[in-house]
């Protein structure tokens, strides 16, 4: 059995949301990282990076990275479903989008959500915070041309585990105002929310993305070490 090691505010919620679109079995256990449970002996024995989600296969190897771990799962699973096998002609489609997503839009979610991690003086936050959203939207905004081209999904007229990918971020960056400048991004986002393995994932993303943003005012100088 898999044991995924997530929690609030973390993106293990793309990694459970693979293992129950697949009705694979797994445990979670949950890492307080408010708390700083990352940054402990325990875990740091597991992972010593401190990073969260962990995902600790049956044969006992620690794996992490989520684009790495959701593909993971996906092609062990043979969930052809959610992520195209090399032999489809939208393989290549797939792998675009899903490192697109990884490379360009996650790493500068970091940095919207921990501009502390990158500066040298707190009065610096608020800058590189609004220059990483200022990069995401940017690069949202090709992704949208993308589906406006071959929508609705990132791969025309089927769904992939790229589009929960990429909705991930978009509830966790600004999504009344994503939605609201990008009509190709707010049609997939209803499209994604509404599917019914999706619907509490996002729903739960969306809450969790507010609290955090609300940490976020009362702590500026850094909520997550």
């Amino acid at each position: 059995m898999y044991i995924l090691f997530g929690g609030d505010f973390t993106r293990a919620t793309l990694v459970q949301w693979v293992l129950d679109e697949g009705k694979i079995e797994y445990e979670l256990r949950k890492i307080d990282i408010i708390n700083g449970e990352h940054r402990s002996a325990e875990f740091l024995a597991i992972n010593p990076a401190g990073l969260v989600p962990v995902l600790m296969t049956p044969e006992g190897d620690a794996l992490y990275e989520v684009a790495a771990l959701m593909l993971y799962l996906a092609e062990r699973h043979q969930l052809t479903q959610l992520a195209p096998p090399s032999t489809d002609p939208d393989r290549g489609h797939f792998l675009s989008a899903i490192f697109h997503i990884a490379g360009d839009i996650q790493s500068e979610m970091k940095r919207f959500h921990f501009p502390h991690r990158f500066s040298l003086r707190s009065e610096d936050n608020a800058g590189i915070q609004d220059l990483a959203k200022s990069l995401v939207l940017s690069r949202l905004s090709v992704m949208n041309t993308r589906l406006a081209q071959r929508g609705p999904y990132v791969l025309g007229t089927r769904f992939s585990l790229a589009d929960f990918y990429l909705c991930f971020w978009v509830a966790y960056l600004d999504r009344k105002a994503v939605c609201t400048q990008l009509a190709s991004i707010a049609k997939l986002y209803d499209l994604v929310r509404a599917r019914p393995t999706a619907t509490p994932y996002l729903e739960e993303t969306e809450r969790m993305a507010d609290a955090y943003a609300e940490m976020m005012k009362q702590n500026p100088s850094g909520v997550i070490s």
